[in-house]
């Protein structure tokens, strides 16, 4: 990405999109890191910028989606994107100096939605992270708002709100709620939990940790139920 580009006047630019992203920037070079960065802020997403595969693994869950160099000092980047895919649906985009035909099949088949090269252009990177958003959000079936008591779920926009307060969840912790509440009168085994929301990586302490939190964050216990043994229910608050 060209120093100018960056430093562009908004009206040069391509004009900002509606939505507004939560991008995890996955690079160890600094100087790399802070013109993406600066480029994404001025186009209004939210960004946060790990240099590690370790801390991109601890940290992709909250973002929409994930722009991954492949050179990492301490995982290979392909590794990244692997456990990143098999963990769930967040969108990656391999942004790398890994040019070669067989660089570009590898990290597809680990499965990056897309893949560019460096040095690349700011406003081809926009337009790449419109399309593979756009995809991702086309082949998610949106349906209507749920409202259980003061709680109020909405899959389009994916928020929740308590009493008309927002609740900030994570991309895991709203799936999981949304499948709760999506069937209140009904006890939702943990495996099935597993299967939909983090595609049957099997982890109890994975769905124990991820309840607590959501617990915490609705200021009551009993939004959620255990039923020992079986799995966790959607409670009244």
């Amino acid at each position: 990405m060209t120093e100018e580009e960056v430093k562009a006047p908004r009206r040069q630019a391509v004009p900002t999109s509606p939505a507004v992203w939560r991008v995890l920037v996955v690079e160890s070079d600094t100087e790399d890191a802070e013109s993406l960065v600066k480029g994404l802020q001025r186009h209004g997403h939210e960004v946060r910028r790990v240099e590690t595969g370790i801390a991109a693994l601890r940290a992709y869950d909250n973002a929409d989606i994930v722009l991954l160099d492949l050179e990492l000092p301490d995982l290979d980047g392909l590794e990244v994107c692997r456990r990143v895919r098999s963990a769930g649906t967040t969108p990656v985009i391999a942004v790398t100096a890994r040019g070669a035909e067989l660089d570009r099949v590898l990290g597809l088949q680990a499965g990056a939605d897309d893949y560019l090269v460096k040095p690349y252009g700011f406003r081809e990177l926009l337009a790449r992270m419109d399309a593979v958003m756009r995809r991702v959000q086309a082949h998610t079936v949106a349906p209507p708002v749920i409202s259980h008591g003061a709680l109020r779920i909405d899959a389009a926009a994916r928020q929740v709100s308590l009493d008309g307060r927002r609740i900030d969840v994570t991309r895991k912790e709203f799936d999981l709620l949304y499948l709760l509440a999506s069937q209140p009168d009904t006890v939702v085994p943990r495996k099935r939990i597993m299967k939909e929301v983090w595609g049957d990586v099997w982890s109890r302490r994975t769905i124990d940790t991820h309840v607590s939190s959501l617990r915490n964050k609705l200021g009551a216990s009993d939004w959620i139920l255990t039923v020992r043994g079986i799995g966790f229910q959607l409670g009244g608050g």
